[in-house]
């Protein structure tokens, strides 16, 4: 046989290794973080329940899901291990990075146009015009089918009118 034709098929075989080696290694990786798990971490589910490790047997893990609530869990439906600055983030909504004394975000955008409150700002009267209301000028498309409706009544006669 000749190479050439061999060719795709060697390539085919080759990124389909590539591609098992791959996820081989990511199901390692999962495996070695799910086998160093310990009471007190904090772990999400697939599911995605955040819930802190009581205990880890061979196959299960007993979840504390909330205060004095615990679940038992096979150690596959871990998801992830959080390290505990990331876990009380997410949990408890403790962020280290945010400052109390820091800049306060305004609840309206009023703030953020650079004007002081004793600016004037024009406004637009949006209210009715009562010229306007006074005159009442037709529109001109509704003036042109009223004038061909009359130019069209005037051509029929009195038989034409009759037999529609």
């Amino acid at each position: 046989m000749d190479i050439l034709t061999l060719l795709p098929f060697i390539v085919l075989i080759g990124a389909m290794f590539l591609m098992t080696r791959s996820a081989k290694k990511k199901q390692a990786a999962a495996a070695q973080m799910r086998n160093d798990m310990q009471p007190g971490t904090g772990v999400r589910t697939i599911g995605g329940m955040y819930a802190t490790v009581k205990e880890v047997h061979d196959d299960t893990v007993i979840l504390e899901v909330a205060p004095g609530v615990h679940a038992i869990y096979a150690k596959n439906s871990v998801g992830a291990v959080l390290d505990d600055a990331e876990y009380n983030r997410i949990v408890h909504g403790d962020d280290p990075e945010l400052d109390a004394d820091g800049t306060v975000v305004p609840d309206d955008a009023s703030s953020l146009t650079g004007e002081s409150d004793d600016a004037e700002v024009a406004k637009i009267d949006l209210a009715k015009d009562e010229a306007a209301d006074d005159a009442e000028p037709e529109d001109a498309a509704v003036k042109d089918v009223k004038d061909a409706k009359d130019a069209k009544d005037e051509s029929r006669t009195d038989g034409d009118a009759d037999s529609k």
